[in-house]
């Protein structure tokens, strides 16, 4: 487990609220995906150095383009205290 990489709670929290229908190619890791999307996200880094253990870049860079994902920041900002 990487530096940014979702705890199992986390993972439990946000896997149901993904979609499970398959459409055309199956999908890759959605964990792993999620990931590379917050690594670049967390770390600031571009798309280009996102590690190879996230998978291609472009999978990571084109997933959010599936609907809107917030960074995890403004989840964090918009949480009830």
């Amino acid at each position: 487990m990487s530096r940014y990489d979702l705890t199992d709670f986390e993972w439990r929290v946000i896997e149901p609220l993904l979609p499970n229908k398959p459409r055309g190619v199956p999908r890759v890791d959605d964990r792993r995906v999620l990931n590379g999307i917050f690594w670049v996200l967390r770390s600031g880094a571009p798309w280009r150095d996102l590690p190879e253990r996230y998978g291609p870049r472009t999978t990571c860079y084109n997933r959010p383009s599936a609907g809107p994902i917030r960074p995890p920041s403004a989840i964090a900002r918009s949480a009830p205290s």
